[in-house]
């Protein structure tokens, strides 16, 4: 049994037990329990398609880790012949969720 929710904007395809990293939700905290209703189609032997969410159909996770931080991106801007050089880079912010349960 899988579904495919929405979690800040972003699809994911989740099944029990399994581990994703979303982008960083605001106040969670190590062991919190979060509930997403968003859930846009459930396979469990037949498929339901939402329109646009799945009526009564929610996904239960477990915070793991509140704050990952991904590989880190370079951005390099330079101008040839100018002696224009500036390197800048970020860390994307993430959060780690453990799916416990997918209810239909």
């Amino acid at each position: 049994m899988y579904a495919i929710v929405e979690i800040n904007g972003q699809q994911f395809k989740v099944e029990e037990g399994k581990k994703i990293f979303v982008n960083h939700i605001k106040g969670a905290e190590s062991g919190q329990t979060v509930e997403f209703e968003n859930v846009l189609l459930v396979d469990n032997g037949t498929i339901t398609v939402g329109t646009p969410a799945v009526a009564g159909a929610k996904v239960v996770c477990e915070v793991v880790e509140p704050l990952v931080k991904g590989d880190k991106v370079l951005v390099f801007h330079k101008k040839r012949r100018k002696g224009y050089r500036k390197l800048n880079g970020y860390r994307h912010q993430y959060t780690q969720i453990s799916i416990k349960q997918v209810i239909a």
